[in-house]
């Protein structure tokens, strides 16, 4: 089955093309499992088919729009990570001992998702425990980047950002707590949202076999990925609102409307680089031209502000609430080793390794105590809201990089320009939304010179997705959004 107009459609334009019955569901769920089955022994990024309940649930879908039923994901085809529960299929989050983990139940938002008329096709591969910017594991091996093989497609959201970029249906799910959303959409030139934290409930979303309750894992999120702007929002209203195990009823979070609709009225902060870890020349260059476009668009475009918090200390910050939380589920050795390595640190060394050492040990004096810095970040970023709608920066300090699969992220290296730096140091752009708990959507800005996808984030107010939600689909009209990656758009 070749290329057919449903291959790289937005879910909102196969939505409408249902309505009017210029397509039908199974119609567009068997272009994905053909597009799946004719490019996906080079790519790899659906480690779970499911085609046959998929097919059924389009069939359902094609019946429901014939009795003129409304909604919002009513027959349209998608993929979801393979850390989230669904009824039946394996949770493994490529733990090897849980490799036939079966949970007997859906997570929350496949439960909306469904719900929603979404039909969904398999799941997509991530990294060892969700805990790396590549997609790999010994149960479902090594995805690909569409644009370039040999490259990363980012993590570990991976294998979702890779399938939407080769056109294995225009949505997907993922998760975030150290750019796992935000990272593969900027390396497979894709959109995705990481919510307000806790804005969307992430029951049903745990290593297995952890039992699926109610349950807020500090600065971790979920949230939609697409291949347009647009998307976004269709998806966040399905899976946002509270769990109503916790709120006692069902109900919907009535979240406020974007600040303004059109460019002209955006005030944005512009953040091109830092000397924590500044982006190569190709992706500075690409954020001066967006900031150059939104200008000549009408929009206030700021450089630098006083009001914007302290990346040098904030980052420190997060390195080490990040790892007080990741490090609780450290297996006992790994754990000991670290508490020797913390115990010979100079009180003197504040680089990052040592921030992230020092908390995979901290004390719970200690934590709260940064804990108290955080309530005052959030305080800081409440008050530069005040003068600005959104803050534009990095998302990563580069293009997607080649597969690295050394066993020890500390000591791997990413180089930028010429300089190496260390692999886990580039955590500090998706910590800039996390640590507080801010809505920050990644967009694409094309292809560089390498041909491999390059982009940024829009970071918003808490609780305000809307805004920088409307500003992603601002730029995306007018200035351009996702281009198919030439080896697979056929």
């Amino acid at each position: 089955m070749a290329k057919s107009q449903w291959s790289f459609n937005t879910a909102v334009e196969a939505s409408a093309a249902l309505r009017a019955k210029k397509v039908s569901a199974v119609e567009l769920a068997n272009d994905a499992i053909g597009r799946i089955e004719r490019h996906d022994g080079k790519i790899n990024a659906i480690c779970v088919r499911d085609f046959e309940r998929g097919l059924q649930a389009a069939r359902e879908a094609d019946a429901a729009l014939a009795r003129g039923e409304q909604k919002p994901l009513l027959g349209i085809p998608l993929t979801v990570k393979e850390s989230y529960n669904v009824a039946g299929l394996p949770t493994t989050w490529g733990f090897v001992p849980q490799k036939n983990y079966r949970p007997a139940e859906d997570a929350l938002a496949i439960s909306r998702v469904k719900e929603a008329g979404g039909v969904i096709l398999g799941k997509t591969n991530v990294p060892v425990g969700l805990g790396d910017w590549q997609s790999y594991n010994d149960i479902y091996g090594t995805t690909n980047n569409p644009y370039n093989l040999g490259r990363t497609p980012g993590g570990s959201s991976g294998g979702s950002a890779a399938a939407l970029a080769a056109g294995y249906g225009p949505l997907s799910l993922g998760s975030d707590i150290g750019g796992s959303l935000r990272v593969p959409a900027f390396h497979c030139g894709v959109y995705a949202h990481k919510p307000t934290f806790a804005l969307a409930p992430s029951r049903g979303h745990l290593p297995p076999p952890f039992p699926a309750i109610p349950m807020d894992r500090d600065m971790a999120v979920i949230g939609p990925m697409a291949r347009s702007a647009l998307d976004l929002s269709l998806v966040l209203d399905v899976i946002a609102g509270p769990d109503p195990l916790e709120a006692g009823i069902a109900y919907r979070l009535a979240l406020p409307g974007a600040r303004h609709a059109g460019l002209k009225d955006f005030r944005v902060l512009v953040v091109e680089t830092d000397p924590v870890l500044p982006p190569n020349k190709e992706i500075r260059d690409a954020i001066e031209k967006l900031a150059g476009n939104l200008a000549k668009a009408g929009a206030s475009v700021t450089r630098e502000s006083a009001l914007l918090p302290n990346f040098a200390e904030t980052t420190r910050l997060y390195m080490r609430m990040l790892l007080s939380f990741l490090g609780t589920f450290f297996l006992p050795e790994v754990y000991a080793g670290a508490q020797a390595a913390a115990a010979q640190l100079s009180p003197d060394d504040r680089s990052l390794a040592a921030e992230r050492l020092r908390g995979i040990t901290t004390s719970h004096r200690a934590w709260v105590l940064d804990e108290t810095a955080r309530a005052r970040l959030r305080a800081q970023w409440r008050e530069l809201f005040r003068s600005f709608d959104a803050v534009i920066c990095p998302i990563m300090p580069t293009s997607a990089f080649a597969h690295d699969h050394s066993p020890e992220q500390e000591k791997r290296s990413i180089n930028i320009d010429g300089k190496d730096y260390p692999y886990p140091d580039q955590l500090a752009w998706p910590g800039i939304a996390t640590l507080p708990g801010l809505p920050a959507t990644a967009i694409p800005l094309g292809l560089g010179g390498d041909g491999l996808p390059i982009g940024v984030q829009i970071v918003g107010p808490w609780l305000e997705d809307r805004t920088p939600l409307k500003l992603a689909e601002l730029i995306e009209r007018e200035f351009g959004g996702f281009v198919a990656p030439p080896m697979f758009d056929d």
